[in-house]
């Protein structure tokens, strides 16, 4: 560690009588004086910068969680010892032209213990208080409205819009905003420095727009704790996780925002733009940063080339699916290299929840496309099929460019994506609850899917499905879940069945001698402490005789998906939702075993497999500005 900035007072003094009124201000650009060690601490001195910010709150965070932390704080040295911080992170308020002085007479460690802590190796925090910090401006000073969270890198004491802007960049990898085509107008600019000291006009207004953003993203919860009388700014409310949020959105949108700005600058008049007029993007974040499912690789390709079902071990991968987010945690498309299967019953499950994934306990029902096209498309370079989710327009679009869903009545319009979908979905709500989702083909064709919610649970709702007037296919739960006891031989094991619901499927008649008893299986055990289900939907039964029309797939054309979850504290376990699939195997229909019993997901020969991988919305959100 960097030890402390330290200067005897006689320095101090001699410093100050022999550099005049500039003495004590920090350089233009926020980078550190010099490197010299002297005897005592001296405050920790920097500026906060919109317009100049008088009385904002400012701290140095040193348990690196994004908030101020008050006293006593234990922090870990890299020597492995300890040490307390009886009063916290060092904190002040701002003051007249937005200076602030950090008392860190408490980063000095005891000899023996371990060098001083180095103001140095923590980035800074401010925070602009509604109604209590003021905006120096040129007609004096103005209250803020709205609250906004600034931040600096490590060793810069200047905290601006830009200074953020810059600390997130370098967080999410990006060697210089030129990385993003979007971000390339604010390439040249001094992010660190006092632009108002260096009389930076553009930068300037560059700064204000982004604080007006920055204030918008902010949960109104938190501006209105702010808000309330004698706030001091030190109130705790967003995660360590929210807070990377804010500022991954911060560089996504800067250049949207510099693009505002320059417009509204005309000939580059940056000094009469008014911040407060510009039509800003408006730009909604899921600040619980939940876990989301981004890619799926199918297998169903028999190895030997001959029929399916085929040996687990040998299918090859036939199709893989990427899902695509907004900011705000909803799903805007999947996209597929090779086929996927989308279900009426599954975009009704991520319709009910508003597109929100993270919402849901278990996320995209496994499906699978069994046709050989499926692979014939992989192999070749690009993306084949798309579902593009619109949610203000209330609609779902299907587009393929294969052959694999010719016996739905999907036949490809184009050998491109982007003309005309050959599927769009829509879907009614009565008093805000889903009511029906429409299934309209490019042929002329339609399917309707109603709801039906008697004794279902939310991860496999019961449905009807019409087409033509009359009904195609149902789910009918005949009762709710109930559970059983563990079998003393299923004791420890990882996944047991432990509750069974009993359902009519009706179409498709005649229907297969030996599609009896059905049952949707479930574990019912507690795997994580929190507001989450404990139904981990472990295996249910279906029929699709147009599964059969690809004449490698063999059957009756009764099907069963078995699920696997991660052990509970094993990679890819999410405490926090802990009902997310691992993989999943499509199996030819059999009678179920007893509840109470080990339940294995895997078996020796499938129809398909279906892997999941997912990622939180700041790491998904990072991967696209990577």
């Amino acid at each position: 560690m960097k030890r402390l900035i330290c200067l005897s007072v006689t320095a101090v003094s001699l410093t100050l009588a022999g550099c005049g009124k500039e003495s004590d201000e920090l350089p233009v650009d926020g980078r550190e004086f010099d490197g010299v060690e002297y005897s005592q601490p001296a405050p920790y001195t920097g500026k906060v910068i919109d317009g100049y910010l008088n009385r904002a709150r400012v701290w140095l965070d040193m348990d690196g969680d994004s908030q101020y932390t008050p006293g006593p704080l234990v922090l870990e040295l890299d020597n492995g010892r300890e040490v307390t911080l009886t009063a916290g992170e060092p904190t002040a308020m701002s003051g007249p032209g937005g200076v602030f002085s950090l008392d860190i007479s408490g980063l000095v460690l005891p000899p023996g213990v371990g060098p001083d802590l180095d103001p140095r190796d923590y980035p800074l925090f401010a925070v602009a208080i509604p109604g209590t910090t003021l905006e120096e401006t040129r007609n004096g000073d103005v209250p803020v409205a709205r609250a906004y969270l600034m931040s600096a890198a490590p060793g810069n004491r200047n905290l601006t819009p830009l200074t953020t802007l810059d600390r997130y960049r370098q967080m999410v990898g990006l060697a210089s905003l030129s990385d993003i085509p979007s971000l390339e107008g604010l390439a040249g600019l001094n992010l660190v420095r006092d632009y108002i000291l260096a009389g930076d006009e553009r930068a300037h207004a560059y700064a204000r727009a982004l604080a007006r953003f920055m204030a918008s993203q902010l949960p109104d919860e938190y501006n209105t704790l702010l808000a309330q009388p004698g706030s001091a700014g030190t109130e705790r409310f967003l995660s360590k996780e929210a807070a990377f949020l804010l500022g991954v959105s911060l560089v996504q949108n800067a250049g949207s925002v510099a693009d505002v700005v320059d417009a509204a600058a005309g000939g580059g008049n940056y000094a009469n733009v008014d911040a407060d007029a510009l039509a800003l993007p408006e730009v909604t974040l899921e600040l619980t940063d939940p876990v989301l499912l981004t890619r799926q690789l199918v297998y169903a390709e028999p190895a030997s080339g001959g029929t399916l079902p085929a040996s687990t071990s040998g299918l090859e991968i036939s199709a893989e699916l990427a899902f695509d987010y907004t900011e705000d945690g909803r799903i805007r498309s999947v996209s597929a290299q090779g086929c996927m299967a989308p279900t009426l019953r599954e975009l009704a499950r991520v319709i009910r929840v508003n597109g929100r994934m993270g919402v849901l306990e278990t996320q995209w029902l496994p499906s699978a496309s069994l046709s050989a096209q499926s692979r014939v498309s992989y192999e070749a370079a690009g993306t084949d099929e798309r579902l593009v989710f619109d949610w203000d327009a209330q609609t779902i679009t299907f587009d393929t460019v294969t052959s694999c869903h010719l016996s739905q009545g999907a036949e490809p319009e184009s050998s491109e994506l982007g003309g005309t979908p050959e599927i769009v979905y829509s879907w009614t709500r009565e008093n805000g609850v889903l009511a029906s989702v429409t299934a309209r083909y490019a042929n002329g064709a339609e399917r309707i899917l109603t709801p039906r919610l008697t004794n279902a649970t939310e991860v496999f709702p019961g449905y009807g499905i019409e087409q033509g007037g009359a009904e195609q296919e149902s789910v009918r739960f005949l009762s709710d879940v109930v559970t059983c006891a563990v079998d003393e031989q299923a004791v420890g094991a990882d996944q047991v069945v432990t509750g069974v619901q009993s359902y009519a499927f009706a179409g498709y008649e005649p229907q297969p001698s030996g599609f009896t008893n059905l049952e949707v299986q479930f574990d019912t055990r507690t795997f994580a402490s929190g507001e989450h289900e404990d139904l981990r939907l472990l295996s249910y039964g279906f029929l699709d005789p147009l599964k059969l029309a690809d004449g490698r797939v063999t059957g009756n054309g009764g099907f069963k998906w078995a699920m696997r979850y991660p052990v509970s504290g094993a990679s890819g376990f999410v405490a926090s939702q802990p009902n997310l699939i691992q993989e999943a195997f499509l199996r030819a229909y059999t009678l179920p075993g007893d509840c109470g019993r080990e339940f294995e997901a895997e078996a020796s020969s499938a129809y398909a497999r279906v892997v999941y991988s997912y990622e939180t919305l700041s790491d998904y959100l990072v991967g696209l500005l990577q």
